[in-house]
């Protein structure tokens, strides 16, 4: 044993090999996302963006639900890592104006009002990422929905794709082998979609999302439900018209929405999908009778697209405004 660890200490090559694997070893404990993130760099972090996100909603109620869909637009192109959040410049090509963002996300002040209240008592140290995880715990524990922990340590990239907004975002247009395929090269699997799908129990969309559906006359559409929806979107126009997904309770985060689907009432085709003699049948039938399970699903759901792909260690930068590289 000893001559075993003396010719490791005087190996040269054997050296920087251990050593190296000390290394790896550290970056990987340094790369994994915690709570406790802030605790000591800037404990009042948390209750700076709560303070923030709170006042937001509670001046625009439908601000809940867009800040949880950020959450979900900002994940799924190049992870966590607020590229979203970047407009557009000379070298960078905004993902704000990509085909599934430019009609339907919104919030970018809101995160960057936030950020700013951080800013004042923190520079430098809380990422525009992290920022944006936490204000979609943030409002949707606000509007009566689930709350969880955050994980922490997210950093900021310093570019954005376009193109890769255009091609992963799922589309209201999608089947639902499309929808589990996409969520599922995320990390993600066909319980974790329809979990996170129930975040469309508050919002609105859209009349062009959902025109096709309303005036189909198909058999998966509850004919006096699509009679109500024609009122406020005409079948010429009035495409950016605005329409709730829950006519029930609009603006409470519960598990009305999953009730919808079995009466054939989901907005959007995306939605319906859902419910109907497919696979994820006996999930949204769970979820309409048990809100608890909903809840405890979408919470954990939300916490795994939260863990995709973050930028961690020197990675990327801590940017000094969400919109722009520093």
């Amino acid at each position: 044993m000893e001559t075993s660890f003396h010719n490791v200490l005087t190996s040269p090559a054997k050296a920087v090999a251990v050593i190296l694997l000390v290394l790896l070893l550290n970056t990987a404990c340094q790369a994994q996302l915690t709570s406790t993130f802030y605790d000591n760099s800037c404990p009042n972090a948390l209750s700076a963006i709560r303070t923030s996100i709170r006042n937001s909603i509670a001046a625009e109620r439908r601000m809940a639900a867009s800040l949880i869909r950020l959450h979900f637009h900002y994940c799924f192109v190049q992870g966590c890592d607020a590229s979203i959040l970047l407009e557009e410049t000379p070298s960078i090509e905004s993902e704000q104006t990509a085909l599934p963002n430019k009609d339907s996300a919104r919030g970018y002040r809101v995160i960057e009002k936030a950020k700013s209240e951080v800013e004042k008592i923190c520079p430098g140290v809380v990422s525009c990422a992290d920022t944006l995880a936490v204000a979609a715990r943030d409002a949707s524990a606000y509007v009566g929905g689930p709350s969880w922990t955050v994980m922490l340590g997210r950093r900021d990239s310093t570019t954005a794709s376009r193109t890769l907004a255009n091609s992963e975002l799922p589309s209201f247009k999608d089947g639902l082998d499309r929808l589990i395929s996409r969520f599922q090269s995320k990390g993600l699997s066909a319980r974790d979609m329809v979990a996170l799908s129930g975040s469309h129990t508050i919002g609105q969309a859209q009349c062009f999302t959902f025109r096709d559906r309303i005036y189909s006359n198909g058999t998966d559409i509850d004919a006096g439900f699509a009679s109500t929806r024609k009122r406020t979107c005409p079948a010429v126009g009035g495409d950016a018209n605005l329409a709730p997904f829950d006519l029930v309770t609009p603006n409470s985060f519960d598990n009305n929405y999953f009730k919808n689907l079995i009466q054939k009432k989901g907005l959007l085709e995306s939605d319906q999908i859902l419910f109907g003699g497919g696979s994820t049948d006996s999930i949204v039938s769970e979820y309409s009778r048990s809100p608890a399970a909903f809840s405890s699903d979408f919470a954990s759901a939300m916490i795994k697209m939260g863990n995709i792909d973050p930028l961690t260690g020197t990675a990327g930068e801590i940017r000094k405004i969400c919109s722009a590289i520093n």
